[in-house]
């Protein structure tokens, strides 16, 4: 393992954070919180020292395997969170340090779990820092990385971006990764003005209007306010909604309709799924809400409650404008599946992804086939496109590691001593990168009753789930770190 070049990929992941956390020191700044921006400044500044030191010397090698760039990924979002969370701790924001990092880590994640149980009180430069984290985990570090800081090599490039990428794969033949990783910044930070635009419009603050796009961006759900977006008026909610759901498509279908060829972007599959997915889930629970009575019987303003939620759900962005612990057991049910199908490959959203749930459905409809009829030839596909064997078989490997992730990682959440519903769906609302869940862990509930064993293990599920779960496990294999 290439260790010198991991070091310099750490060291810039330093730096830029610490020139991130500058824009929390401006928003000290601007509301006057003299006591609180001193630490953004303090620690912003160490962290850039530390990380020149780590850069200024280039390693000698710049071979780096699929291995090194797994490792590299997995130590960056590990450095990233305990960095980040340093403000935090240290100001006594949050005084217990594994729940400062168990915040940050939610935020890099974008998973939006919370410990905190009075958010309002927090000094704004702390609470836009926790915002900012989901905007700048969103697309990923790395492929921030990759955009602006001095070329590894296309061989480097592709490695370090399989391994943050979500989805089942990402296209070797690409031209030009770094422009590649350029563009796609340039269209995340493109939806996230139009979205600030939309809500100033509506009457947003601006500092309300930024947190929540950065929030909606990054699909993580931290927001200012305790009662998340229940506060808000309907336009609002409804522009949330959109936007959530738009940062849950695959960003190659954007770059396609930038690229012109509209008939390709509009091929996509995973995107008619995603949208159909969404129709269905969302109709399925207005007319639940309305049989039992919920919002009087309204079907619209029930379809308006279950269209945010399913968005904010499936996109695993997890706002909320309800309690959702009071909605029938049938609406509950269909939450959770949208918790773990997520949203599509390539975007900023969570969950096993939808393509992989297209591939799998594909999978076991091949299998009943050739039992059927056995003499067959029968592929899947996607996008008129044949799924080679060793997509599926990452597919199906990937689906196992994630269904023994869920079981071992439940019994360990169920020590806690809460019902079984809260223990299942905290672990499937970390490990899918979500937020809230059922009960105790619901849309207007925390997880600050956990111990601290648990919340280390729900650090865990929310890393592996950023990561797609096999950057993070490498780390932890002997194997990995022997020599080439």
């Amino acid at each position: 393992m290439n260790k010198r070049l991991i070091v310099y990929i750490l060291g810039w992941v330093l730096v830029i954070e610490g020139a991130c956390m500058q824009l929390s020191t401006l928003v000290g700044v601007c509301y006057h919180e003299w006591a609180d921006l001193k630490y953004f400044i303090i620690i912003g500044l160490v962290m850039i020292a530390i990380g020149v030191l780590m850069v200024i010397k280039k390693p000698q090698s710049n071979v780096m395997y699929l291995k090194d760039g797994f490792a590299a990924t997995a130590f960056s979002w590990l450095l990233l969170s305990l960095a980040g969370c340093l403000p935090l701790w240290i100001s006594q924001t949050i005084p217990h340090f594994v729940d400062a990092f168990f915040e940050t880590v939610s935020g890099f994640t974008t998973t939006g779990a919370t410990i905190l149980t009075e958010i309002e009180h927090l000094p704004r430069c702390m609470l836009f820092w926790r915002s900012f984290s989901h905007f700048l985990g969103g697309m990923g570090v790395v492929v921030f990385l990759l955009a602006i800081i001095p070329r590894l090599g296309a061989n480097q490039s592709i490695n370090l971006m399989k391994a943050e990428s979500t989805g089942p794969s990402v296209n070797k033949s690409m031209p030009k990764l770094r422009n590649y990783a350029a563009l796609l910044y340039a269209i995340y930070c493109g939806l996230t003005v139009l979205e600030c635009v939309l809500l100033l419009f509506g009457g947003m603050n601006l500092f309300d209007a930024v947190t929540t796009s950065f929030s909606t961006a990054g699909t993580g759900g931290f927001m200012v306010y305790n009662d998340s977006m229940a506060r808000f008026s309907p336009y609002l909610q409804t522009v949330v909604a959109i936007f959530m759901m738009l940062f849950g498509v695959n960003f190659y279908v954007y770059i396609a309709i930038l690229s012109r060829r509209f008939k390709q972007a509009f091929r996509n599959e995973e995107l008619w799924v995603y949208i159909g997915l969404t129709l269905a889930f969302t109709v399925a629970i207005a007319i639940d809400l309305s049989a039992h009575g919920m919002f009087e019987g309204n079907f619209f303003r029930s379809f308006h409650q279950s269209y945010f939620y399913i968005t904010s759900i499936e996109s695993s962005t997890g706002m909320a404008i309800t309690d959702v612990n009071k909605w029938p057991e049938f609406s509950k049910t269909l939450v959770l599946i949208a918790t773990c199908i997520g949203a599509c490959a390539g975007s900023t959203g969570g969950g096993l992804k939808v393509s992989r749930f297209v591939i799998l459905l594909k999978g076991i409809k091949k299998e009943f086939t050739l039992i059927l009829h056995p003499r067959t030839v029968h592929t899947v596909k996607m996008d008129s496109k044949k799924v080679t064997h060793e997509v599926s078989r990452s597919v199906s490997v990937f689906f196992a590691i994630y269904m023994a992730i869920v079981i071992v990682t439940t019994i360990l959440i169920s020590l806690n001593g809460f019902d079984f519903m809260t223990s299942f769906s905290s672990v499937l609302a970390t490990l899918n990168n979500t937020g809230p869940g059922m009960n105790v862990v619901g849309s207007t509930g925390n997880y600050a009753g956990f111990t601290v064993f648990s919340k280390i293990v729900f650090c865990f599920n929310m890393l592996a789930g950023r990561l797609e779960l096999y950057p993070f496990l490498l780390i932890f294999m002997p194997a990995a770190w022997k020599r080439n």
